[in-house]
């Protein structure tokens, strides 16, 4: 089954795409994976995209689906794939069905975890991190075991600049502005699955499972 995942921050995605690859053993591909991969493994693109990073610039759509096709021609996607943080634009969207037609596969669904803003932004304001080990928290969903002080090494947690109430609200108005172009083009073309994230994550789960669940068999 050939997937795409879609979500606003904090809309749940990272836990849901793990319950999807356990499930039904197909690869979770993110664009920042596939980028550290390809510069890993010295291929020729990349080295390009390596080259625009380093400078600071956008990585060209071009090199962008070499990266992707290069990617998706490798032996764990013949079961099938979950793509995460690709397509993000239309003109990225038009290059993955043509690169899915060179492969001879197609898309099966696009699954859109929708979240209401203002829970989002609860989502994201009341995370906090340790400075020290990394370790995510949240004051409502994940609360240390001591209020503000890490499990692991007991230091004091930090919220993160990004997850300040004014920059994630921000945040989410830009990525609603540049998913929507997106989210219609895979509506026109039936590909869309709307996904309610604002319950229980075992019932995000089932809502998804019960749609993509009969591609495996």
């Amino acid at each position: 089954m050939n997937l795409i995942l879609m979500g606003l921050p904090g809309a749940g995605k990272g836990t849901q795409a793990e319950k999807i690859v356990e499930k039904y053993d197909i690869p979770h591909i993110s664009t920042g994976d596939m980028f550290r991969s390809a510069i890993k493994e010295g291929t020729q693109l990349g080295q390009e995209a390596k080259s625009y990073m380093d400078q600071g610039d956008l990585v060209p759509d071009e090199v962008t689906i070499g990266i992707v096709k290069e990617r998706l021609s490798k032996p764990d996607c013949s079961k099938g794939f979950l793509l995460d943080g690709f397509p993000r634009t239309v003109a990225q969207a038009d290059a993955l069905e043509n690169l899915l037609d060179e492969l001879n596969t197609k898309l099966d669904y696009v699954l859109h975890v929708q979240v209401p803003e203002e829970k989002l932004v609860d989502r994201l304001t009341g995370r906090r991190i340790c400075p020290e080990c990394g370790a995510t928290y949240h004051v409502e969903f994940n609360p240390p075991k001591v209020e503000g002080v890490c499990d692991h090494d007991g230091a004091t947690l930090i919220q993160r600049e990004d997850d300040q109430p004014e920059t994630v609200k921000n945040r989410l108005s830009v990525n609603m502005e540049q998913a929507k172009p997106l989210l219609d083009f895979y509506s026109q073309k039936g590909y869309l699955v709307e996904v309610n994230g604002d319950q229980d994550i075992n019932l995000v789960f089932e809502q998804i499972d019960e749609k993509i669940g009969g591609l495996a068999k």
